[in-house]
């Protein structure tokens, strides 16, 4: 297990008694999900606008091997090229270039730099709420003392973060965690596990 020894152990076997939660690792790789996925194009890939504007982005080499992954032949994919206003693909079709478009953006946010510097913000960081573990099913002898909501300034880890993230190193992920979360007080263990986490950006 990453992160230090005593980490997850303080916790023993999680989710035994009703405690509602996930490592907080994992709640970092979905708050940075959230992220990028609600920083793309708006419109949805149901709305002529909305397909329009992703084939306009898939409209370069690496878009078009995107949409070949997807499983897209040559022959379809020139066709919506010329037609990108006036096509209307098949709800599966449609799918496909969505999915192209969201690994295409991913890809690029993280080649580009963006996602580091956005959450790095200068090197001021960025403000991240902790919601803890919702022990409200727990039987009451078995409960932790009270947690609460805790918000952190936490600065330097996100060109690591974000490169974890992309490698979709999970271990890599929890280290980082152990390092936000021992800045809270003696009793960080008892986030080691949470609810949810969000991030100011």
């Amino acid at each position: 297990m990453s992160g230090s020894p005593d980490l997850w152990s303080q916790w023993g076997e999680f989710g035994k008694y009703n405690a509602r939660g996930m490592k907080g690792g994992e709640a970092l790789i979905r708050e940075i999900n959230r992220i990028v996925y609600s920083s793309g194009i708006a419109s949805p890939i149901t709305s002529q606008r909305g397909l329009s504007a992703r084939l306009r982005y898939l409209d370069s080499k690496a878009g078009r091997e995107e949409l070949k992954a997807q499983g897209v032949s040559p022959r379809t994919i020139r066709a919506w090229m010329r037609g990108k206003g006036t096509i209307s693909p098949t709800p599966a079709s449609r799918q496909k270039i969505d999915a192209a478009y969201w690994h295409r953006r991913r890809d690029n946010l993280i080649r580009s730099g963006w996602l580091a510097r956005h959450l790095d913000n200068d090197g001021r960081g960025r403000r991240m709420e902790i919601y803890p573990v919702d022990q409200s099913q727990v039987p009451e002898g078995r409960r932790r003392p009270t947690l609460s909501q805790r918000s952190i300034t936490v600065r330097y880890i996100w060109g690591d973060l974000v490169a974890a993230w992309a490698a979709q190193d999970a271990d890599t992920v929890d280290e980082i965690w152990d390092d936000v979360i021992t800045d809270l007080d003696s009793d960080y263990t008892a986030y080691a596990y949470v609810a949810s986490v969000g991030i100011g950006a």
